[in-house]
């Protein structure tokens, strides 16, 4: 239970980039024993807020208050000492060495070179016991670790330096849904010991769950402080972006043509044991199914990622072997990877580059000299056509935004030529506004006969935007429901196996 108590005090915080406001004479508090949400946009002023509380950067102007003291927090050993402890959606861990040592790696200076590893392990326990993980070893190393575990070490880490504060940054964005209770568990845990749990997510569903309190900014400045319970996601994404929920999937007109994918009882590996579908021409079909279901398995192996041991695979009434995403794109197929900044983008090279990425030859002459005006009226309609936010093209596409550095994935697909498009997990990591612009794009794909095919992990999407949807349930298509059917109840049957009483 939340003490009511103003813990960290944030007072008329203001900082600038060149001519860019980031955070605008922004005062908040945050009380301990509270799980409080801060939400906004991408460019909303959350990430500055953070890093300025943490001391990763120094305000403009403004002050800085903890229990009732003024701070002065310059830089992040500053931030640590004042018990501000951040964990961001990239861990801080050293994967090669083990959970004790990267927990306690910021005493190994002190120890002038003599470790008592013995005591070093019996705190690591203490640690894993008080958050409830007392089955890691501390001395395994952190690379066998799955991405849940290294989270629950990152906040050990934080409260072996008494962390009174805990911030997360989108903690649960490459979590399992398993993995996604375990961390609630521990977060009312830490919670209900009075520390002051702040929660940056972009998905709805877990703020209401979760949180005490929400805080609302835009364009820099602080929107609003409500308690949860005082508000519905209605009036919580007006206030985020000054539109009604009822806009969040935009209306689109279907004029569903012929088949022209088909995936017919595919298998592979031991994930993927039987799973068919079929998509047309202006028609969104989405897979849906719990995590681990095999949904982006079958479409590594249709593809020819991964190998497909079984099953046929037809384009426009073809039967084909594909052998590589690039002998797919020669078909007109393409993929968005659910990893854009491994696999989407090349985020050290700039936006223009990357869009064009797929189709260089159109702009190279028999020699192959590039026609650079050529290139650059073709990237700039593409940048247009998906709304992406830079101050130039030439800008690495690692200054961007989650959302922006999706939309140069996506514009970089639409300026291959594919027409079938796969879109996995097309919004993940990205804000409300974003997304409403992304699904939109996919409108627009679908009005001009693409035929889409989405991944999505996030039900409302998938009810919001498909016309059709395949379930996968432990690797095996198990039921397909039309627009009409699709309720998050119906899904839910089918995806456990009770789909006797869907619909």
């Amino acid at each position: 239970m939340a003490t009511n108590e103003n813990h960290v005090v944030m007072r008329n915080i203001n900082k600038n980039f060149g001519g860019v406001k980031a955070v605008r004479d922004v005062t908040m508090s945050f009380n301990k024993g509270e799980i409080h949400a801060l939400v906004g946009e991408n460019g909303a002023g959350k990430s500055t807020l953070i890093k300025i509380m943490s001391g990763a950067l120094t305000a403009d102007s403004g002050e800085i208050w903890i229990d009732g003291e003024k701070a002065n927090i310059t830089n992040p050993k500053d931030g640590i000492n004042y018990g501000v402890s951040v964990i961001y959606q990239e861990f801080a861990l050293i994967p090669d060495i083990s959970i004790a040592e990267n927990i306690f790696i910021h005493e190994f200076r002190k120890a002038h070179g003599i470790v008592n590893w013995k005591s070093l392990r019996k705190k690591t326990k203490g640690y894993l016991n008080e958050v409830g993980f007392g089955n890691i070893s501390p001395s395994a190393p952190v690379s066998r670790l799955s991405t849940a575990y290294q989270q629950v070490i990152e906040i050990c880490k934080a409260l072996s330096r008494n962390a009174s504060v805990l911030v997360l940054d989108e903690p649960t964005a490459v979590l399992t849904i398993k993995e996604v209770e375990q961390l609630f568990v521990l977060l009312d845990r830490l919670k209900r010991k009075g520390v002051c749990i702040i929660f940056i997510s972009h998905r709805l569903d877990e703020v209401f769950r979760l949180s005490d309190k929400i805080t609302v900014m835009k364009d820099g400045f602080h929107v609003s402080t409500v308690n949860t319970c005082d508000i519905d996601q209605h009036q919580l994404v007006n206030m985020m972006i000054g539109r009604d929920l009822e806009d969040y999937f935009p209306k689109r007109v279907t004029h569903i043509g012929n088949i022209v994918m088909k995936a017919e009882n595919l298998k592979a590996g031991r994930v993927v044991k039987d799973i068919s579908f079929e998509v047309r021409e202006g028609e969104v079909v989405g897979l849906s199914g719990l995590v681990g279901s095999g949904r982006t398995e079958a479409i590594r192996a249709m593809l020819g990622i991964d190998r497909l041991d079984a099953g046929k695979v037809t384009l426009d009434g073809k039967s084909v072997s594909l052998k590589s995403p690039k002998h797919a794109h020669s078909y007109g197929v393409g993929l968005l990877s659910e990893d854009r900044k491994t696999e989407g983008v090349v985020l050290s090279m700039p936006i223009k580059h990357n869009i064009t990425l797929s189709c260089l030859k159109k702009f190279c002459n028999s020699i192959g000299i590039l026609n650079l005006k050529s290139e650059d009226m073709f990237t700039m309609h593409f940048a247009q056509k998906v709304s992406i936010r830079c101050h130039s093209l030439m800008d690495n596409v690692n200054t961007l935004s989650g959302g922006n550095q999706q939309k140069v994935a996506i514009a970089r697909l639409l300026a291959s030529g594919c027409k079938i498009m796969i879109l996995d997990e097309p919004t993940r990591g990205v804000d409300v506004g974003a997304k409403i612009e992304i699904f939109k794009i996919i409108n627009e794909m679908v009005a001009n006969n693409y035929a889409v095919l989405i991944l999505s992990s996030e039900m409302a999407e998938v009810i919001g935007m498909c016309d059709q949807v395949v379930i996968i349930r432990e690797g095996v298509s198990v039921g397909v429901l039309n627009k009409e059917e699709l309720t998050e109840q119906n899904i839910i049957n089918y995806s456990m196996g009770v789909a006797s009483d869907a619909k």
